[in-house]
């Protein structure tokens, strides 16, 4: 059995569904529902542009299917099934499930595609047929409840940070933040959660902080070019760092902690599930912030201190403590450009 599923490229481990499968899926999201959302609130806000609404929401209704294709693409699914991950995504979505059952109905109709792939002289009518059955199946049955599940689980947390600025608003800015570093994908997760609300706006600070933080306290070793490709990109980047010096996580995760109640009880900031896990990269998390409160001077300073000035700050200073007290050293945070 275990050379069979290697022949297939099946690997039954967390690291391939948790991990690969939701980075995969974020990249489905982000060039369906969240640029889509960026193009629409472009035409809505500018008056000669009005041409990219249309453009933006057809964007955002194809999150289903390209979900399917981009989770199917991560686990390497053979042609037939990576096509056919069009309708299992779109299905998932549909059907009652959302994000979470696009996601779902892909990767186990993905799996048990490439079971079947190339058994057959049908193959051509056999692999299509059991992918599609299977997703089919996923999103009317199992898709609904996991989705449901994880919607109520998100309603508790908004619920909680809404009852407990305070004390729930570091919460999800910590662990939020230290999913967007982590291998895995923070924009699934808000997008699976529904985030919404003080619980989303605390949640970009979080991911913002470990973005602009990290950019700040390497900069010395990464330069112009690495402050970008952090920034603006992601803290990803210093995954093999944190494994060896974990240390290097502290000013980051801290500036997320620290700003995180200023967040949700002074300036009170809010956002949606396309910018909550997104931090600074592409400036979508900012873009989202001022789509849901508003184009304002009110908004636009909340944002430059708290996802932009003050991680900066506080992981700068952090960082060079830490150096002082050569618990950091140079080097630690050097990432290959």
């Amino acid at each position: 059995m275990r050379s069979f599923l290697h022949k297939k490229g099946v690997e039954l481990s967390l690291k391939t569904y948790f991990v690969t499968s939701l980075s995969y899926m974020a990249l489905g999201l982000f060039s369906s529902l969240i640029i889509g959302l960026i193009i629409r609130t472009t035409g809505q806000q500018i008056p000669k542009l009005e041409f990219l609404v249309p453009m933006g929401q057809l964007a955002m209704d194809l999150m289903g299917p390209a979900i399917g294709v981009a989770v199917a693409y991560g686990l390497k699914a053979p042609r037939l099934v990576l096509f056919s991950a069009v309708i299992t995504g779109a299905a998932g979505s549909l059907l009652g499930g959302g994000p979470a059952g696009s996601f779902i109905a892909a990767l186990i109709a993905t799996e048990i595609g490439k079971l079947v792939s190339q058994e057959t002289r049908l193959d051509i009518i056999v692999t299509p047929f059991v992918t599609i059955a299977t997703g089919y199946t996923v999103a009317t049955t199992i898709g609904p409840v996991i989705a449901g599940g994880l919607d109520y689980f998100g309603q508790l947390i908004m619920w909680s940070v809404d009852r407990q600025p305070f004390v729930m608003g570091i919460l999800v800015a910590l662990l939020m933040g230290l999913a967007l570093t982590a291998p895995i994908s923070s924009a699934a997760i808000a997008f699976m959660l529904g985030l919404e609300g003080l619980a989303a706006g605390a949640a970009t600070v979080g991911c913002a902080a470990q973005m602009i933080g990290f950019a700040t306290s390497s900069y010395r070793e990464n330069g112009f070019s690495g402050f970008v490709a952090l920034g603006i990109g992601t803290s990803m980047l210093q995954i093999g760092n944190i494994v060896k010096n974990p240390l290097i996580l502290i000013p980051p995760t801290v500036a997320g902690i620290v700003l995180a109640p200023f967040a949700t009880i002074v300036f009170q900031m809010v956002n949606n599930p396309a910018g909550a896990g997104m931090g600074t990269s592409g400036l979508v998390g900012q873009i989202m912030t001022f789509t849901v409160m508003g184009f304002t001077w009110e908004v636009a300073i909340g944002v430059l201190l708290l996802h932009f000035i003050g991680p900066a700050v506080i992981s700068l200073v952090l960082s060079e403590w830490l150096r002082k007290l050569g618990l950091i050293k140079l080097g630690d945070m050097k990432i290959e450009q």
